[in-house]
């Protein structure tokens, strides 16, 4: 094996993706500050339970390893959402809004449909505090002008609601491992599975999960949701939810449509989730949702919602070109004037490398004292 040979699933950023990556984070950040988003770091390790919380999937991508110091099991972060909700915790009133950003390498122990690596970038912005739908409608929008400043477009938005696959498992009294069973089922849409669980097992309201399943397209499934849910107020209220949110998202140029079965892969999520598609590209660009019971974890009560997207595999995927790509070569000389001159240039942009070795054609004259560019 060569020594410069990377692990399966670690990849890098170099020459022109790396400058695109740096071009983008700064951008990003300076959006998201602009909307008042605070950036925040969250340190690469911490001990295990704080980063894996109750959740199976999180816990399934941590690596975990024994701290000699503490003699406690610490992982390496594996997302960053987590880590957000103790941040947020721990500094936050209860009636307070607030707002935080953040792009981050994170480690995974593999791969999944979301990250095209084990060594993703997770870049997003958590809004905590809030309840109402304007804050999922906020993250949303930011989400869309992130997508937009990678000069990614023709979007296509699906919503759904986690309350309603939660309010059929509490109403056919599902003990914790056949919810999960059922939730792994859902994540992939495997009808036969789910046919295979129901006849298995004795489940109230089966049909309705047989329905919920398939319950995608545009916007008449919402009709049909609150015509299958009927007796059901809390799907009521959840379909009700993703219908003012579509009456508003109309307006913004993207397509809209709708997965009422979307449970997603981390089970934190418990409420309004998304997920941002584009016809350019095999899987989602950006996802997210509520998580209001997630902070409980950490002796707190805070609404939130939030998106997060893998920076690295959209430069990956679609290299944002430099303005000014070309190249200019300056000789290695002390001189005041030209040093003015070479200064300027990379004030307004342009790349300008010095020649340390004098054997380069180099692209500037000297004439009658004064320098200048070649033409």
């Amino acid at each position: 094996m060569s020594n410069w040979q990377l692990p399966e699933g670690i990849d890098e950023l170099t020459g022109d993706q790396a400058i695109a990556f740096e071009k983008a984070r700064r951008s990003l950040l300076d959006l998201y500050k602009s909307w008042g988003y605070e950036i925040v770091v969250p340190p690469m390790i911490e001990y295990a339970d704080t980063l894996v919380l109750n959740s199976k999937s999180i816990e399934d991508k941590t690596f975990k390893f024994l701290d000699p110091a503490s003699t406690r099991m610490l992982g390496i972060h594996s997302d960053i959402t987590a880590q957000v909700a103790r941040i947020d915790s721990k500094r936050a009133n209860l009636d307070e809004i607030n707002r935080y950003c953040y792009i981050n390498a994170i480690l995974q122990t593999k791969a999944d449909d979301f990250y095209a690596s084990r060594s993703p970038i997770q870049a997003g912005v958590e809004l905590y505090g809030f309840q109402g739908l304007d804050a999922d409608i906020e993250v949303i929008i930011l989400m869309l002008n992130s997508l937009s400043l990678l000069e990614i477009s023709n979007i296509t938005i699906s919503l759904g609601n986690t309350a309603i696959f939660n309010a059929l498992c509490e109403s056919a009294n599902l003990e914790n491992n056949n919810k999960a069973l059922l939730r792994d089922i859902f994540r992939r849409k495997s009808i036969p599975d789910l046919d295979n669980f129901l006849n298995q097992n004795e489940v109230k309201e089966s049909n309705k999960f047989k329905s919920l399943i398939s319950l995608d397209g545009g916007e008449k499934i919402l009709d049909d949701a609150l015509d299958i849910f009927k007796d059901m107020p809390s799907v009521i209220e959840a379909v009700n939810d993703l219908r003012k949110l579509n009456s508003f998202l109309k307006g913004h140029n993207i397509e809209i449509m709708f997965d009422l079965g979307e449970v997603k892969a981390y089970e934190y999520h418990d409420g309004i989730v998304f997920a941002a598609y584009s016809e350019n590209y095999s899987k989602a660009l950006a996802q997210g949702g509520r998580y209001d019971g997630l902070s409980q974890s950490f002796d707190s009560s805070r609404e939130a919602t939030g998106f997060s997207f893998d920076l690295k595999f959209l430069i990956h995927s679609q290299l944002i070109e430099s303005k000014n790509k070309s190249i200019l070569n300056a000789p290695n000389i002390d001189d005041p004037d030209f040093t003015d001159l070479v200064n300027d240039l990379r004030a307004k942009g342009h790349i300008v490398r010095t020649d340390l070795k004098g054997n380069l054609d180099v692209n500037f004259d000297n004439v009658n004292g004064k320098w200048k560019l070649k033409e």
